[in-house]
């Protein structure tokens, strides 16, 4: 036996049954047990989670941090086994704290995933028995009510007024109507769509992987394009290693030049490097990060990875999904209007007598025309059920004497059988006249976004009622639904277009459904680009147009994938946001996968943020905690290169034209680490408006000219100081190294406060974190150069001159980089 090949639905009924040695039924217990050991359990699990040493070794190999294990070596190997231990711990530190805090988010998903328990009731030994739904085997004969989820990809066998959801699939939220057919779609019946009304009996044809739910989860291992944050992070990587290499040659050359010992040589040039290295950097992006993915928790937002934070701050484009992001998800009756257009109490009165005295469950249609009310004082006598060759359903009802058939479904197959129309003047011919009017009526709904039903009625004389009797009908009016828009998505559209994010809609439903919600929800581009279109187009044609087209209509995961693509290939930083299996595809190659509590398994585990409300405000939200987070993190690599930079550079010049090191291996790591620390309280700080009123970017240019910028400004200050010690003071190597030491700490922990905004300081003050850990690091700076522990660090006591003169140069520096950083940070 071997399961056919999909499309199954593409063969006849019988040679699938025949391929799967399989009948009505049911299998035996025996061969069920054996198939599963063959095919495996029914389950499309999500990709599945990397291992402890995985997740360790993915961020080992990540660029600043390669930069800082290859710098610790060097350290090591030549003996400083101080930096080795130090620069060790910080990066066991971040690693740390970044695998911890993806795990948590892993952990909050499968706690949400496990909330679902699944079960299906299949034939086996001649008998119906309830199995969990890993168990479903191809051969399976399942049985099927409304409420439950299809377990598996396969055909109908019989079924009775069967329709079934296939929104995760297709985004639509109507149901689909669904029959036994041979060698036909109608007939197929998917895993994970819900099975809303009727009754079914299906064959399993595939299970697990094999289903179109598996296939896309499978889709979902293959590993993700990198995002902005890590596109980013590449490149600073990238310019702090030209930056190290052009030192450390430079020095290695100019000391070789000079004549100096190699060996010191090669120690002062390590020191160079490990001293331009911002150390600290992934521990403090880890925690601004943290600290972000905190503050978003109470927005109610949850991430999974910590990274998809500052790429949802970077979004600058936004595909959403239609259905439960931007509308209800609900089947709403919109309206009761008679062949006039105008609202009708009669049709209403009509439809739910049709509605409520049908008997068994009543599907999503039939719920939202008896949300107002029932049948009233209307009496079932007999009906004719729904049947896919009518495509109606017909109640027969009585009130007292009267004795009414009415008729409910297709706009087409309800007009077939009228003769006549109700007007207020009484019936009227069915004729071409009206015909005409009643379809410019439905244009007119259908533009609208509107599904249709009609209604009709009859006098009828008897007690039973049966198809033959669908004659004759005379024409009530409509029924009209919609799937509603919520009512915040107008107001989150203009906030997130206020914000510099362009929203686009790609859904699965018709054009006309599409353009309708846009124009409610205020959107300004109207033209719509659908699946059918987009088929067999040029990459080039289409990476044009999506820059163009807001609104996507029909639009297969497949079609999804290479929206996203295409709006990547031109630069845009992409947020995509759906619920349903057939997003999962977007949702993992988009910078900022984002899904909702409540959506499917897959959806969610291909996401990087799950917001616990399905509503793009709360994505608003998010988003300017995604800004924040990312202006504090650039705070941090402005001031920690720029700092970095100049004191390297300093010490470059001045190991060249000074007949000692200016500081000491040891030294300088101190300096460093102590800057580091001082910055530790950035995660807590406020932001200028400009920052989160754009979306930003990883732009190394505006980065790069205020490192050389700022960093020529400290060197130059760096200068004065060591043409002051040598020339004025004539200081030794340990007072030149103390005093040297201490303007350096003042000037780079000072500055902190000014360059943290654009602004003049005394309107932008720090938040207390912040100069809590600035002043902390220099008041540590001061101790260990003047107290107790100097001698044991290499630093000797100041005279007062000294210090004054130290203080005086330290307020110029300050005064100076107030009026040039407004040339050195990036404009906006």
């Amino acid at each position: 036996m071997a399961a056919p090949d999909s499309p199954f639905w593409h063969q006849p009924l019988s040679s699938t049954l025949q391929s799967l040695d399989a009948s009505d039924a049911g299998l035996t217990g025996a061969e069920a047990k054996a198939r599963l050991g063959r095919y495996g359990p029914n389950l499309a699990a999500p990709p599945p989670g990397r291992r402890l040493l995985a997740r360790i070794g993915r961020r080992l190999i990540e660029p600043l941090v390669l930069i800082l294990l290859i710098a610790g070596a060097i350290a090591g190997i030549s003996g400083d086994v101080a930096s080795f231990v130090i620069i060790s711990l910080i990066v066991a530190l971040s690693v740390t704290l970044d695998v911890v805090q993806e795990r948590r988010a892993e952990a909050t998903a499968d706690a949400l995933r496990r909330q679902v328990a699944l079960s299906a009731r299949v034939r086996r030994d001649g008998a119906l028995v309830e199995i969990p739904v890993e168990q479903v085997v191809p051969g399976d004969v399942l049985e099927l009510s409304p409420g439950e989820l299809v377990p598996a990809d396969g055909l109908l066998l019989a079924a009775r007024d069967a329709h079934v959801n296939e929104a995760l699939l297709t985004g639509e939220v109507y149901p689909v109507e669904k029959k036994r057919a041979d060698a036909a779609e109608e007939g197929a019946l998917y895993a994970g769509t819900a099975f809303v009304s009727g009754s079914a009996s299906m064959v399993a044809v595939l299970t697990g992987p094999r289903t179109r739910f598996g296939a896309i989860s499978a889709a979902l291992e293959a590993e993700a394009p990198p995002t902005a944050f890590q596109i980013g992070v590449r490149r600073l990587g990238v310019l702090i290693v030209r930056l190290t290499t052009f030192l450390v040659l430079f020095v290695l050359l100019a000391h070789l030049v000079f004549a100096r010992p190699p060996l010191e040589s090669f120690l002062f040039a390590v020191a160079l490097a490990v001293g331009l290295t911002p150390e600290l950097l992934p521990m403090v992006m880890t925690v601004t990060l943290s600290r972000g993915a905190a503050r978003m928790a109470a927005r109610q937002v949850v991430v999974k990875r910590l990274a998809a934070i500052h790429d949802l701050g970077a979004m600058n484009v936004l595909c959403t999904d239609k259905t439960g992001t931007l509308t209800e998800a609900r089947i709403t009756l919109a309206g009761t209007p008679d062949v006039s257009g105008a609202d009708s109490a009669r049709v209403l009165e009509m439809a739910r007598a049709n509605a409520g005295l049908a008997a068994g469950v009543p599907g999503p249609l039939d719920a939202a025309i008896l949300a107002g009310g029932g049948a009233g004082a209307w009496q079932r006598m007999d009906e004719v059920p729904f049947d896919f060759e009518r495509r109606c359903a017909s109640v027969l009802a009585g009130q007292g004497e009267e004795r009414l058939l009415i008729t409910k479904g297709g706009p087409e197959a309800v007009l077939s059988r009228c003769a006549s129309v109700e007007t207020p003047d009484g019936p009227r011919p069915l004729d071409d006249a009206m015909r005409a009017r009643i379809a410019a009526l439905e244009e007119e709904k259908a533009g609208a976004g509107l599904r249709m039903l009609a209604v009709a009625v009859r006098p009828f004389g008897g007690t039973a009622a049966a198809r033959e009797d669908e004659q004759g009908l005379c024409l009530v009016g409509f029924c009209l639904f919609e799937d509603p828009p919520k009512p915040s998505a107008g107001e989150a559209i203009r906030r997130l277009t206020e914000a510099g994010v362009r929203v686009k809609v790609i859904s699965g439903d018709a054009a006309p459904v599409v353009a309708h919600l846009a124009r409610t929800l205020g959107m300004k581009r109207l033209r719509v680009l659908t699946g059918p279109e987009m088929e067999g187009m040029p990459s080039a044609t289409l990476a044009r147009l999506v820059l163009q087209v807001d609104l996507f209509a029909r639009i297969s995961p497949e079609g999804k994938l290479r929206i996203i693509r295409a709006l990547q290939k031109h630069g845009a930083t992409v947020g995509f946001m759906g619920d349903g299996i057939n997003d999962a595809p977007a949702i993992h190659a988009a910078d900022a996968g984002i899904s909702v509590q409540g959506a499917t398994d897959v959806a969610q585990a291909a996401a990087d943020l799950i917001l616990l409300q399905p509503d793009l405000g709360v994505l608003a939200d998010g988003l300017m905690e995604g800004r924040r987070t990312y202006g504090n993190i650039m705070k941090y690599i402005r001031m920690g290169t720029s700092s970095n930079f100049g004191n390297m550079l300093s010490m470059a010049l001045a190991s060249i034209a000074i007949p000692f090191l200016p500081l000491t291996p040891v030294q300088v790591l101190l300096n460093n680490l102590l800057y580091d620390f001082s910055e530790t309280g950035i995660p807590f700080d406020t932001v200028d408006e400009a920052t989160t009123a754009r979306p930003h970017g990883w732009q190394m240019a505006p980065l790069l000219r205020f490192t050389l910028v700022m960093g020529a400004l400290s060197s130059a200050f760096d200068m004065a100081t060591f043409a002051l010690l040598v020339w004025v003071f004539q200081a030794g190597p340990e007072v030149f190294r103390t005093a040297w030491f201490l303007e350096s700490m003042a000037t780079q922990i000072l500055v902190i406060f000014l360059i943290r905004s654009a602004g003049p300081f005394w309107r932008h003050w720090p938040h207390p974190v912040l100069a809590g850990t600035s002043l902390a690091a220099l008041a540590v700076a001061v101790f260990l150069a003047l107290g107790p522990l100097a001698p044991v660090l290499g630093f000797a006591p100041l005279p007062g001159a000294l210090l004054g003169a130290i203080g005086l140069l330290v307020v110029l520096y300050l005064a100076a980089a107030e009026l040039l950083k407004r040339v050195a940070l990036p404009r906006r």
